[in-house]
């Protein structure tokens, strides 16, 4: 091997790069378990219970909650679910199977509120449709496409530290 003069910066570039990572990843981590427990808790109220039954009845994915539940009682379910996917999310800093069941659950929390994006009524009509996005739920819902790759890095994260214990 021939030594060259940018191999040490190389090295640390690469060692910056991985420290950053890392970094992100744990922000994700938060981040993501943040949002989730904050929204999950406001379903809990009769706002947010209101404030979702557009989205949730427009979806074929969810509309069948209210046959089953009230509206509240929807609301609640889905806030519940939230809550203890942030939960998992958090334990598992600590417990790898923890961090890869949150991560799942994220996985499919977004999965789900992205479809929205596919199944409600998203453009503003005033600016000539698609692809204007209406502020809600439109631009409200765009987030969920950052937040389902947010998801999908953290069910990498935990498969990696899985396997590492195997």
């Amino acid at each position: 091997m021939t030594y060259t003069a940018n191999q040490p910066r190389a090295a640390s570039y690469a060692q910056l790069g991985e420290r950053l990572s890392a970094a992100g990843v744990h922000g994700l981590r938060f981040t993501t378990a943040t949002v989730l427990a904050w929204i999950g808790a406001m379903k809990f109220s009769a706002y947010e219970a209101g404030a979702i039954e557009g989205l949730v009845a427009s979806s074929p994915l969810t509309s069948w909650l209210y046959s089953v539940f009230s509206l509240q009682g929807a609301s609640n379910l889905i806030g519940l679910a939230e809550i203890v996917t942030a939960a998992l999310i958090v334990l598992g800093t600590r417990f790898p199977i923890a961090a890869l069941a949150g991560a799942l659950g994220a996985l499919a929390t977004f999965l789900v509120t992205a479809s929205f994006l596919l199944t409600a009524p998203v453009t503003e009509p005033s600016l000539g449709g698609f692809p204007a996005l209406s502020v809600v739920p439109g631009q409200f819902l765009l987030k969920d496409i950052v937040l389902l790759a947010a998801a999908v890095l953290l069910t990498g994260d935990a498969l990696r530290r899985i396997s590492k214990t195997l």
